[in-house]
Parts: C-alpha cells; structure tokens; sequence
C-alpha cells in the first residue's frame, strides 16, 4: 500500500527590498530647524532690508559727513571743494550758543513735563482699573482721542486756543485778575509742553493699564484678604508691580523729547512771535542745513543722538541696578 506523495509547490522567489534611506531622529529636528529658520528670515528680511536703508544707511551717511567739510570759491557759490575736517566739526557745534541753548531748553521742558504726563497717565490707568470704575471703554477711548489726532493738526488747534484774541481761557482768566498771554516768550515753554501732555498721556496710559490687566488675580485677592483696598492697595501693590511699564514709557519720553519738532515748529510756521524758530536741536540743526552747514548740522545731529543715548540707557541702567537692590 503505497503512501499518497505529498506535491509541494514552489514558492515565488522573493525580491530584495530596496535600500531604505534611514534619518536618524536627530536628523530630523535638524532639518526642521533649518526650514523654521529659513522661514523665519522670509518674513524678516523686507524689514531688514527698510531698516538698514531707512534707518542705519542715514546714520552712517550723517557720521561721514560730520568729518568733512565743504569749501566754497566766490561769493555766489563757485567751484566747491570737499575735505577732511577731522572733529572741527563738533568743536564748532558745542561752540554754537543756539544749539546748546536748544539742548538746555529741551531738556529743562524734559524734567518738567514727562513726570507730569507720565503722572496723569498713571492717575488715568489706576481710575480705570478700579473695580468701581463704569464705562471703562468709552473712558480709554476718550484718553486715547488726543494720541490719535495728528500732532501737526493739534498744534494748529491749540494754536488757535492760545492765541489771546482768540483763547477762550484769556477771558475767564482776565475776570479773575489774570492778565496772560500763553504765547509770549516765558509762556511758550509750558504752553508747549501742554500740548505734549495733551496728545501723549493717553498713549502712556494704554501701556500701563494693560500692565495692571496682567497683575495675577491671586495677588489682588490676597491684598483684599490682608485688608489692602482703594489706594494704598494702588499704591503698595499695583504701582510697584507696574514699575518695568511705568520704565518703558519713562524711556520714550526721553527719546521723544529729544526728537520735539512738530509743535514749535508749527507755532513758528503761524507767525507766533514769541516762538524762537531754534527752539529744539532738531529745529536748530534744520535752519543750519538750509544755509548750507550741512556737515555742522551732521555733527550736531551726531551729538543728539549720543545725549539721548546717553540719558535714556543711563535712566535704564539706574532702574535696573536699584531694582536689582531692592
């Protein structure tokens, strides 16, 4: 009796794999790194580009031409030659009483007006951020109005509220014994700082009302729990938690005081006589670009820049190291 044969059928033979191309894992992180970061340059260099043109290309061009001078030959404007002046340069601009006299000014209207702008700024987050305070929105709004109305169209309107045939302070003011005119030479000052306090203590409030929206809620209740209310819990909580915001706008005050054009100059654009047409450097160095002095006016721009510099990051760094005492 024979055993049935068992068939075996012969299986397909089987093809190798191809090579598979094996990224180690931290490979991968690598090139998603690269990508991200060419992204990411994408996107910044159009800035970069403007920022360089607009911004770094002028302060290059304003240092190498404060170190030259132009000579003209004839009276009326012959053959012109260009040389190397060295610092003589910004010898004659610290010998020019008018631009010194400009940095004095500016600087004195500085002490007086920031700490008063940044003062009612304060005053105006706190009364918003109280819990009693009602139609918060319509009030940050009515704050902010000024900031949004272009600087040139307030300088003519407060131009006009100044002016002492026109103001409609002078009359009330006369009844009371007060005989004042806002544009003569002693009042020029604090009617200009009045309109920088004006346009620019809503946009100083914006920033530090939205650093006291970001105090945490467990601190405001553990004040409340300790019997900490109305204004010493403004005073002893939310102020000094406030304090890098209230640094901030202190930092770009200075920065904006040192650039003040818009508002003189307006006022001596509508024939104001006690306005003097060098009241700020700016304004001083742009009369001397218009006669010719363009290499003074580069190196008086030089010396802005770096005594602005120089006050700005030095209220900076004095913050910092007290905060890093306290």
């Amino acid at each position: 009796m024979s055993s049935p044969s068992t068939t075996r059928t012969a299986s397909p033979p089987r093809t190798a794999p191809a090579a598979v191309r094996r990224v180690s894992p931290a490979g991968r992180p690598r090139q998603i790194g690269r990508r991200s970061g060419l992204t990411a340059s994408g996107f910044l260099a159009p800035f970069a580009v403007l920022f360089l043109s607009m911004m770094v290309a002028p302060i290059c061009y304003a240092i190498y031409q404060s170190f030259f001078t132009v000579h003209r030959a004839g009276l009326f404007g012959g053959a012109q030659s260009t040389e190397f002046a060295g610092l003589s340069n910004y010898a004659d601009a610290f010998k020019d009483h008018d631009f010194i006299a400009s940095i004095v000014r500016v600087v004195l209207l500085g002490c007086v007006q920031v700490p008063v702008m940044l003062g009612l700024a304060l005053l105006l987050a706190l009364l918003l951020d109280s819990r009693s305070a009602r139609l918060r929105k319509t009030f940050r709004l009515t704050f902010f109005l000024p900031y949004a109305l272009p600087g040139a169209i307030a300088a003519v309107m407060w131009s006009f509220l100044l002016v002492k045939d026109l103001s409609p302070f002078t009359g009330p003011l006369s009844h009371l014994g007060i005989h004042t005119d806002f544009l003569s030479p002693s009042w020029v000052p604090v009617s200009i700082g009045n309109m920088i306090t004006w346009g620019w203590t809503g946009y100083n409030m914006l920033i530090v009302y939205s650093a006291l929206q970001t105090i945490p809620a467990e601190v405001m209740e553990a004040a409340a729990l300790d019997g900490c209310t109305g204004w010493r819990l403004a005073w002893a909580v939310k102020i000094p938690l406030v304090r890098p915001a209230l640094v901030l706008t202190t930092v770009f005050s200075i920065i904006g005081t040192a650039q003040m054009y818009t508002e003189p100059a307006v006022l001596v654009g509508a024939r104001i006589p006690g306005v003097d047409p060098k009241f700020t450097p700016i304004m001083n160095t742009t009369l001397g670009m218009d006669v010719g002095g363009q290499n003074l006016a580069a190196a008086e721009s030089v010396v802005l820049a770096l005594i602005t510099l120089v006050l700005s990051f030095g209220f900076l760094k004095y913050n910092q190291r007290k905060g890093a005492m306290a």
